[in-house]
């Protein structure tokens, strides 16, 4: 099962989605930041798998900035990797599944293991 995340940038920091001003995010290149910054990418039309050590990102391509941007994570590492982007270019992380910011100075705080826990309690229903 994957994690979907949702990257982007504001003007300002969120600590929670209901913070968030739409008028305040700014369009990015995610499409291009995101090939440029993996070397082993699948592409498939406008879909795109990044694949590396323990962990896949998909996503779909967009032709012009946006102000935002989904990815399907499989894999922990996955999350570090976006992290370190995310640091790079004063992104910001909204985890979908728990609905909730991932505090990037330390994601183990609402990261991977609390993923794994809502994953587990989805199945068990």
């Amino acid at each position: 099962m994957s994690w979907d995340i949702v990257i982007f940038k504001s003007k300002e920091i969120i600590k929670s989605i209901e913070e968030l001003d739409e008028g305040k995010l700014e369009s990015i290149d995610f499409t291009g930041i995101l090939e440029s910054s993996f070397s082993d990418i699948i592409e498939d039309e406008n879909h795109r798998e990044i694949k590396g050590k323990d962990f896949s990102i998909d996503f779909f391509i967009s032709n012009e900035p946006v102000s935002n941007m989904m990815l399907s994570l499989y894999g922990e590492n996955g999350l570090f990797e976006l992290i370190e982007l995310a640091k790079l270019h004063d992104w910001q992380i909204f985890d979908t599944g728990l609905g909730s910011m991932i505090d990037l100075k330390n994601p183990k705080k609402n990261g991977y293991e609390n993923h794994k826990r809502y994953v587990e309690q989805i199945m068990k229903k």
